[in-house]
């Protein structure tokens, strides 16, 4: 009889992660603490990571990606946000931007775009949020009216937009009827081009204004922005699917986008408490406190062991939902679940990690202050704590109706 064996990955996502941990080790690690402490956008280590095909990692081969599934995506992720959660923020939304037009995308805009998109020369971003809409999408106010020369006018809005500043491409939202009802039913997905960089679009791009970007107590160095819309004119091409498969289909296509971006923000979580447990581990071995290491105290053994389990459950949770989605089976509910239990679990890590270091872990001189600053981004994330039980809560009613 052949010898059982256990493999937790493929030879190629072994291969690739460990590609990829080597990057974050050399690349991301030595150099977070500047970019975070100057809230820099990390250009050298964004042309690296083009460089890498970081960008393109689930686009098709056809279109000049790797063509890899979501949980092998997944696996990348975990790696880079264990260096640092923005770096993993600058490919969060382009991999949903990607997603939507590989899913809803017409074939012209899958050629226009997917390939200088897997090189990361062209960089996309995704716009739901509004000031003041919160967790109800369907409260949006930006719209969506056809001019008589047959564009579509937007004007509105947006908040919170990682990478709205340096992309190209914005996957937006906007009411386009307004007398919908239900409301979901009269949203629209626009693909927004505009100049990366630029707070001001003029040209074929006018209308479009990105304010100085929100200054936040951590997930430094990725920009978040507001985006203002003021009479900017898209093309009926340039609907998400095209006018005649994509209109008034948007709300749809966001949420399933947002299924996949739940379990983006699972990795990113179990990443940043992978790190947390990585130098918690390190740091108790080296402290000493009443004559040996403090590992060595069953106070800090048990928050180790905690921490230790806590972070597997909630990779292995991520990774069902990945494989689910891959198998093309509906994962809403998984999705929700990896990502509250991943985004709590990273919290409670990086604060028992903070515990553990003391007073030192208040101190920028360790790597756990920034963690600690950077980790309650994804809490509200994609969905907060409460918007997750409460899609697990229907979504488990609905799957045992009695």
């Amino acid at each position: 009889m052949a010898e059982p064996t256990y493999q937790e990955m493929t030879d190629d996502q072994k291969a690739i992660t460990e590609m990829v941990r080597q990057f974050v080790d050399e690349q991301i690690l030595p150099n977070a603490e500047q970019y975070d402490h100057e809230d820099k956008f990390p250009e050298p280590i964004v042309e690296q990571m083009k460089e890498l095909g970081l960008f393109g990692v689930t686009i098709p081969e056809e279109y000049g990606g790797m063509g890899l599934d979501l949980t092998t995506y997944a696996m990348i992720v975990e790696e880079l946000s264990r260096g640092w959660i923005s770096i993993s923020g600058v490919v969060n939304t382009h991999f949903i931007g990607s997603y939507l037009l590989m899913k809803f995308g017409s074939d012209e805009q899958k050629q226009t775009y997917l390939p200088r998109m897997a090189t990361g020369e062209v960089r996309a971003a995704f716009s739901l949020s509004e000031p003041e809409m919160g967790s109800d999408v369907q409260a949006l106010k930006t719209s969506a009216k056809k001019d008589d020369d047959g564009n579509w006018e937007i004007n509105g809005q947006k908040m919170w937009v990682t990478n709205g500043l340096g992309s190209t491409l914005v996957f937006l939202l906007a009411k386009s009827d307004p007398d919908a009802d239900p409301r979901y039913r009269g949203m629209t997905c626009f693909i927004t081009e505009k100049e990366p960089w630029a707070h001001e679009n003029t040209g074929e791009w006018a209308g479009l204004t990105v304010p100085p970007q929100i200054k936040k107590m951590g997930y430094k160095g990725v920009e978040s922005t507001e985006l203002v819309y003021d009479g900017y004119k898209c093309s009926p091409d340039r609907i998400l699917g095209g006018e005649e498969a994509g209109l008034n289909k948007g709300f749809g296509q966001m949420m399933d986008a947002l299924e996949v971006g739940r379990v983006n923000v699972a990795a990113r979580g179990v990443g940043i408490a992978q790190r947390a447990l990585e130098l918690a581990l390190r740091y108790s071995q080296e402290r000493k406190a009443f004559g040996k290491p403090i590992a060595q105290h069953q106070a800090i053994q048990f928050k180790l062991a905690d921490m230790a389990t806590k972070i597997e459950a909630a990779r292995l949770v991520t990774r069902k939902a990945c494989m689910m989605k891959d198998a093309g089976i509906r994962s809403d509910l998984e999705a929700g679940m990896a990502k509250l239990i991943a985004s709590e679990t990273g919290k409670e890590c990086v604060e028992d990690c903070f515990r553990i270091h003391g007073g030192y872990g208040y101190s920028k001189e360790y790597e756990v202050e920034r963690l600690y600053r950077d980790a309650p981004l994804l809490l509200i994330g994609e969905g907060t704590s409460e918007i997750q039980r409460m899609v697990i809560g229907k979504k488990l009613l609905e799957r045992h109706k009695i």
